[in-house]
């Protein structure tokens, strides 16, 4: 197979010299030369306040990292994003989940195509359905209201519903119970159920191409169980909503051609959170509310389109994570937000950016030479603080963090919000500045447990500062990740919006269910490993 060869770009090798001329220069000294720098490596958007002073990079470092971008057409590249460019190189089609968000222009650039009219005409059928489910004109099969939406997939059809709505519970109308499925395990379906009436439930099942296994399994134990609570002749009928992009599978299955709202196959998986993907938020947030949260997006998707690369908080935040990942050799890195209805954004963010740019081989099916996307974990502060923190300020590996907050609560002044930003900010401080020795024994602390206390510091952060958590900014911020992915997979020359390694997986289990349920199995299709876990299974599972 043959190599990639972007380390061999002038650029690329420029940035790389650079490096190596300023990697012991450490965050402390860079603000001891620049009693401006927290306001040089910060800018202001829009409501958001990005602060990416506390990295260990110069101007210099940036101005050669933006000519990097430019050297691999970034900016042309987000055009034909925007233009339906066939950016999903390997299934040889667009990713338009912009389009999704940009329901309120008339100057779309893929105005009068069948995308527009399925966005369109899929965003009013959203209206309509949500409007009757909040006034309770739609009713289930028995007369009675619909309080209880159960949506039903996995992945990005998962993930993103379940963050949004989480994130913005608040905003959502009373009375109606959100809840979502996705696992395969039985006893998490079970636990759900247990909580509905299934006279008042509507479940909403959620699959690109209405075959995903785990999410039409779970539909399946879905009609099965409505069913035998339901006196009534169809329970599908009234009870069960798709949103896919095959239609003619949802139709096979028994949902009502009014019932199933069509995405585009270019819009994916984990970057449909925007999209009809996410009716259950429609429904909990009302028009008004869900139309806020689209503007968000819509107006990062501008600003990602139009900043100069140096103003723009996408391109900067994925730049950074190149400088961190590739120059430093950061293997990993933590986002931790602020906020406990934010309490899966981290989550959505490893499928958004792991599955994304997981990727050994680039788009023209060379071996990648280089690292692509560290590994993406961490959790809501201060939960965090008290868990993987310590690695974080003395661990052996340097973690590159993102830090994210708001000004305002949903709850006016609160002390308790002004702790819990004070130590959003006091982190950020500690890991670049640390605890130095000397410090500690002028404070008079013992020798021996001296260099214990000792935070050696320079450890990198970025952190964005947002007026509130509301759907206008939670939009904002998801864009904000998705747009960095994109960044990311131009300068790393691989595809962001396929995952074959995901696939392979799923061939691989469906051979094994086969073999786990044949009457009379042949356990010697595979490596000795994998036969010997087969028939150990088999024998537990029939065993008296």
């Amino acid at each position: 197979m043959e190599k990639n060869s972007i380390s061999d770009l002038t650029e690329w090798k420029t940035v790389k010299n650079h490096f190596e001329e300023i990697k012991s220069i450490n965050i402390e000294k860079l603000f001891a030369k620049d009693n401006k720098r927290g306001k040089t490596f910060s800018l202001y958007e829009d409501g958001i306040y990005f602060d990416y002073s506390k990295n260990q990079l110069t101007e210099e470092s940036v101005d050669l990292l933006v000519k990097l971008a430019k050297k691999v057409s970034l900016g042309e590249k987000i055009e034909d994003l925007f233009n339906g460019g066939k950016v999903n190189a390997t299934e040889n089609r667009p990713a338009l989940h912009t389009v999704s968000r940009d329901v309120f222009s008339d100057k779309s650039v893929i105005s009068g195509t069948d995308v527009e009219q399925i966005v369109s005409s899929t965003y009013k059928k959203m209206q309509k359905f949500s409007n009757g489910i909040v006034s309770g004109e739609r009713k289930g099969g028995t007369g009675k209201r619909i309080r209880n939406i159960v949506n039903i997939g996995i992945g990005g059809s998962y993930l993103g519903p379940l963050m949004s709505y989480c994130a913005l519970k608040r905003y959502g109308s009373e009375g109606i119970n959100q809840y979502f499925i996705s696992n395969l395990d039985r006893t998490f379906s079970e636990n759900v159920y247990k909580k509905l009436d299934p006279e008042e439930t509507l479940f909403i099942i959620i699959s690109k191409s209405f075959s995903t296994k785990e999410t039409m399994m779970n539909a399946g134990s879905a009609v099965d169980w409505l069913s035998n609570r339901l006196k009534i002749t169809n329970p599908i009928k009234d009870h069960f909503i798709a949103i896919t992009a095959k239609k003619d599978n949802a139709l096979a299955f028994g949902i009502q051609e009014d019932n199933v709202f069509e995405i585009g196959e270019w819009i994916g998986g984990r970057f449909s959170v925007s999209s009809a993907v996410n009716l259950s938020l429609m429904i909990s947030l009302g028009r008004e509310k869900y139309d806020r949260f689209l503007k968000g997006f819509h107006s990062v998707d501008n600003h990602f389109r139009y900043a100069p690369f140096r103003r723009n908080i996408p391109v900067l935040l994925g730049l950074i994570g190149i400088w961190n990942r590739n120059f430093f050799g950061r293997s990993a890195a933590a986002v931790i937000p602020y906020g406990e209805e934010l309490k899966y954004f981290t989550k959505y963010l490893q499928q958004l950016e792991m599955e994304s740019n997981g990727k050994s081989v680039d788009i023209n099916g060379k071996s990648v030479l280089i690292d692509t996307v560290p590994v993406i974990f961490g959790d809501r502060g201060t939960n965090a603080q008290h868990s993987f923190f310590q690695l974080l300020h003395q661990g052996t590996d340097i973690i590159p963090v993102d830090f994210i907050g708001f000004a305002r609560s949903g709850k006016g002044r609160d002390e308790f919000h002004d702790m819990l930003i004070s130590n959003m900010i006091a982190q950020s401080e500690a890991l670049a500045f640390g605890v130095e020795e000397e410090k500690l024994r002028i404070n008079g602390r013992d020798e021996k447990i001296i260099p214990h206390l000792v935070c050696r510091g320079n450890r990198p952060s970025n952190t964005m500062v947002m007026d509130e958590l509301s759907p206008y900014f939670l939009g904002k911020l998801i864009a904000i990740y998705e747009h960095k992915v994109f960044v990311q997979g131009v300068i790393w020359n691989i595809d962001s919006f396929d995952q074959w390694g995901v696939e392979s997986g799923k061939r691989l289990s469906e051979k094994i269910f086969s073999e786990l349920n044949s009457e009379k199995p042949d356990v010697k299709n595979h490596d000795s490993s994998t036969n010997a876990l087969i028939d150990h299974y088999i024998k537990l599972k029939n065993k008296d």
